[in-house]
């Protein structure tokens, strides 16, 4: 009889860097977790997941290893990024995507001659939409706001680093794949953030809808491209083409 066949996967990531900006920064730790679609049509975690270290080829800068805690004489005899990276990133043949907490930042260390150019899934983007009623929607604050079914509290700590990080993200993915589809996650993932509620000025904290036409114009023009793409999709709502806040049921059926 032959092997029973293996689930595709989605294949969380997580990345712990000298910076934001590549090639001045470096990679200095990878974490994976995946989340399969099981015999019953769910999602799950799949796997133990795990984490690499990288040597980014620079010192670490102060700053940065204050949020991560990575010393250099960590990384000083660890693998180089490019001699990781495809074999995290592409566990061929099972990959459908990869996945991240604000994956434009791991977007610019995961390039697509990298990835091969697989598609991602932006967990961030993608709890504006599925769960905007959240105080906030970091990694960690959607922890233990919607303290997801089966984590492990150790498991998930420490906070900044690659595999907590990517443990954590897989149980927010698993929930938001068990709501809305790949492609939809997908979808929602290529375009800007739609941010929820104003984050400043004098509507601070209003929804959309709640702010006058002239509050409204005011951010069509904001230097951040969330603010700007969720003030034209409140616009084209009032105009009576688009929708802003919590999907409909239809929305989450494409």
């Amino acid at each position: 009889m032959p092997p029973k066949p293996q689930p595709q996967i989605i294949r969380v990531v997580d990345l712990e860097t000298t910076g934001s900006a590549p090639p001045a920064h470096g990679v200095c730790e990878i974490g994976w977790q995946d989340v399969a679609l099981g015999e019953d049509g769910r999602w799950e975690l799949d796997g133990e997941g795990g984490s690499i270290l990288v040597n980014p080829g620079r010192p670490i800068p102060p700053v940065t290893q204050a949020i991560h805690h990575i010393l250099d004489d960590q990384v000083a005899d660890a693998p180089f990024w490019h001699d990781v990276a495809r074999r995290v990133l592409d566990p061929w043949p099972r990959r459908v995507a990869l996945a991240a907490h604000r994956a434009d930042f791991e977007q610019q260390f995961c390039t697509p001659t990298l990835t091969k150019g697989a598609d991602w899934i932006c967990t961030w983007k993608c709890a504006l939409r599925l769960w905007p009623d959240s105080p906030s929607f970091s990694n960690q604050v959607l922890r233990y706001w919607r303290r997801p079914y089966g984590i492990d509290h150790e498991r998930g700590l420490p906070a900044h680093r690659a595999f907590p990080d990517a443990y954590v993200t897989a149980f927010h993915l698993r929930d938001q794949l068990n709501e809305a589809s790949v492609a939809q996650l997908i979808e929602w993932s290529t375009n800007p953030g739609l941010i929820p509620r104003v984050r400043y000025g004098p509507d601070r904290g209003k929804g959309w809808r709640e702010i006058d036409h002239d509050s409204l114009m005011g951010f069509l023009t904001d230097r951040d491209p969330d603010i700007r793409f969720t003030a034209n999709a409140e616009m084209d709502r009032r105009s009576g083409g688009g929708a802003v806040g919590r999907p409909s049921a239809q929305d989450l059926l494409l």
